[in-house]
């Protein structure tokens, strides 16, 4: 470990978000890159629901301080000694690993292979909104929904995206309907929906009602894909009901309910998991597909077929920021990204 010290934002309690400890400032050694690893220097950082999951009221606390933070865009500051797709200088975004500390830190360490060149298009600000969600995305539709890249495949089918104006939500709505895709996006609110038209998709319905009645109003019996990104088990019935003979659902969103798979069976449906930790978690053969899906993504916003997806922005890095921004992600109700950017 090196002697240098650095910024961090940890916890050592697990307590509810208006209570100052629950997210500390904190002093801790700069990390060195060893094997594929990249120092990065954080230059801005985004929040996920994932944060507020780890970060949940529990009864354990933490010797050391824990840090969160899975959407980094930074600078590679230092390259391990196995490291190739990088070296110093390059600016990079990425969503890092769970089970690694996370990057709300003035340096990161993160393997080489799930790191992409940031957009050049971009500020970091506004690039580090994209990792997390884009690789969900990307992954839940191209992956594990196996919906073809080549749009002339994807003439005539639909894909209903539940929560369609999340982080998840507003970047699947982009690639889907880049890919050639029919989008319908569920939404509740009237902000809401038009965030979502606004990123790209051609039919709104609301999750609180029957999905079919609603698909139906808009000329479609069924549709081929269901991407779920919003409480599995509530919609479980409306999405058996709605989707296509032979069609496939995805989710995001883990469940402490039993869910009938039953309903899909005379449909023979295929039904996903998507984690987009799976593949760092588990040091998958083919991990470095995350790395060359950041590119992608990125060479997409740099030829306009792609935008990000950042609501808002706090400055500086720091607890208190950190705090604010949790407890807005906690109100359920924000569309697009919370960016937080600059260490004071």
């Amino acid at each position: 470990m090196s002697n240098r010290q650095m910024k961090a934002i940890g916890l050592l309690k697990y307590l509810p978000i208006n209570q100052p400890e629950s997210l500390l400032d904190v002093m801790m050694d700069v990390p060195e890159p060893t094997g594929r690893d990249l120092l990065i220097r954080v230059k801005a950082i985004s929040v996920n629901p994932v944060d507020v999951k780890v970060r949940a009221p529990k009864n354990r606390t933490e010797n050391t301080p824990k840090v969160l933070g899975w959407d980094v865009a930074g600078v590679v500051e230092q390259a391990g000694p196995e490291s190739s797709l990088f070296k110093p200088g390059d600016e990079v975004y990425y969503a890092g690993s769970i089970a690694r500390p996370g990057g709300n830190s003035e340096f990161h360490l993160v393997d080489e292979r799930i790191v992409g060149l940031k957009p050049a298009t971009l500020e970091f600000s506004h690039a580090a909104a994209l990792p997390l969600t884009a690789i969900t995305a990307w992954e839940g539709l191209f992956d594990r929904l196996g919906v073809s890249n080549t749009t002339e495949r994807n003439e005539g089918k639909s894909i209903l995206i539940i929560g369609a104006a999340g982080g998840v939500g507003s970047i699947a709505t982009q690639l889907a309907k880049h890919a050639g895709l029919t989008v319908i996006g569920t939404a509740s609110r009237p902000e809401s929906a038009e965030w979502a038209k606004n990123m790209g998709a051609d039919h709104i319905i609301n999750h609180y009602e029957p999905f079919l009645p609603q698909l139906k109003a808009l000329g479609l019996e069924y549709v081929d894909y269901i991407f779920c990104l919003n409480s599995t088990e509530k919609h479980w019935v409306n999405m058996a009901e709605a989707i296509a003979p032979q069609g496939n659902i995805c989710s995001i969103v883990e469940t402490d309910e039993l869910l009938d798979l039953t309903l899909l069976k005379n449909k023979s449906v295929i039904f996903a998991w998507e984690l987009m930790f799976t593949r760092p978690l588990f040091q998958t053969s083919d991990m470095i597909e995350q790395h060359n899906l950041l590119n992608e993504v990125s060479r997409m916003i740099d030829k306009g077929h792609l935008r990000t997806t950042v609501a808002q922005i706090l400055s500086p890095i720091n607890a208190a920021n950190l705090r604010k921004a949790h407890a807005i992600l906690e109100e359920g109700r924000m569309t697009g990204k919370i960016v937080i950017e600059n260490f004071e």
